[in-house]
């Protein structure tokens, strides 16, 4: 293994570990607001009201979240490319 493989394996290992970290959070905070609305939404039904057809808080917030985690996730996945190119390289 030279040197080139042993650097995109560093490389490929740190980058998949940080994308793993940066889309964690957002992924569970989207999670918890997922459930909330949708919460919310059998409540309204429940009681008979209708909700606004336009955008709250919180799908905006969850849109910004999802593509947090969306963006920590392509960087995992570059990570995970780069560590199979270190693995394949001769």
């Amino acid at each position: 293994m030279g040197l080139v493989n042993l650097l995109l394996l560093v490389v490929g290992a740190v980058l998949t570990a940080s994308g793993i970290a940066r889309a964690r959070g957002p992924w569970g905070r989207y999670q918890a607001l997922r459930e909330q609305d949708a919460n919310v939404a059998r409540y309204e039904a429940w009681r008979g009201g209708l909700r606004d057809a336009g955008p709250t808080g919180a799908s905006v917030a969850m849109a910004v979240l999802r593509r947090q985690a969306r963006d920590g996730a392509l960087v995992a996945a570059a990570g995970v490319g780069l560590a199979l190119a270190g693995l394949l390289i001769r």
